[in-house]
């Protein structure tokens, strides 16, 4: 099994034990005439449950590991201090919350999140991304600009996610944080596309794929 591969295995897990799972639970408990708590405490059993598996089969305990138990954890501790079903519902927050963090540190290390795109490409292609990486300050700086406009994405995510928490109706805020998700996702494809084709084109560069390359090379060869 290639890395890509498991990568999109691995997302269509995250798809169906964090998001398609979880919403079914929670709707189907509510159509029985189960309570918002409890149904929303039963929703986050499989995000829970896959973070237990993962120490099980692992046998370590990583930082996101960690930050579920612990988020989890600390929601329901805070859903019996205020006896309100909105915490739960906050949960989601401080993981957009974390998602931006991570996002925006990683304009600190040598290269930035996007950079690690490269994991759900092929062997030639993460070559090609590679090159690019090496060869290309322009397309090093757009990748680093990209970075800092997802890691700001999910702040203003994490925002509209609390005022939903805390002012919608506890029944719709669970998908609304998930069509929140998907927005949020395709509004960051549609600028990552739109400005890293406009920025490389405007220095004399283009994309092929995985590929950079010159414009000007290319009408050469």
């Amino acid at each position: 099994m290639t890395a890509a591969t498991g990568s999109r295995r691995a997302m269509y897990r995250v798809v169906v034990l964090e998001i398609a799972g979880p919403l079914a639970i929670f709707y189907g408990l509510r159509a029985a005439g189960v309570s918002q708590w409890i149904a929303l405490l039963a929703g986050a059993v499989l995000p829970l449950a896959r973070a237990v598996h993962g120490i099980v089969t692992e046998r370590r305990v990583s930082g996101i590991t960690v930050f579920v138990l612990a988020t989890m954890a600390l929601t329901v501790a805070m859903t019996f201090v205020t006896g309100s079903p909105r915490a739960l519902l906050v949960r989601n927050a401080w993981g957009s919350a974390a998602m931006a963090l991570w996002i925006l540190l990683s304009l600190l290390r040598p290269r930035p999140l996007l950079y690690q795109a490269r994991t759900f490409m092929g062997r030639d292609d993460q070559a090609s991304w590679d090159a690019s990486w090496d060869r290309f300050p322009e397309f090093r700086h757009a990748l680093r600009v990209l970075t800092a406009v997802w890691g700001a994405a999910f702040a203003v995510d994490t925002a509209l996610r609390v005022v939903m928490a805390l002012t919608l109706p506890i029944d719709v805020v669970p998908v609304l944080d998930n069509v929140l998700l998907a927005v949020t996702l395709l509004v960051l494809i549609a600028v990552q596309r739109l400005y890293g084709s406009r920025y490389l084109r405007r220095h004399g560069l283009a994309r092929r794929g995985a590929e950079i390359y010159r414009i000007a090379e290319e009408a050469r060869a």
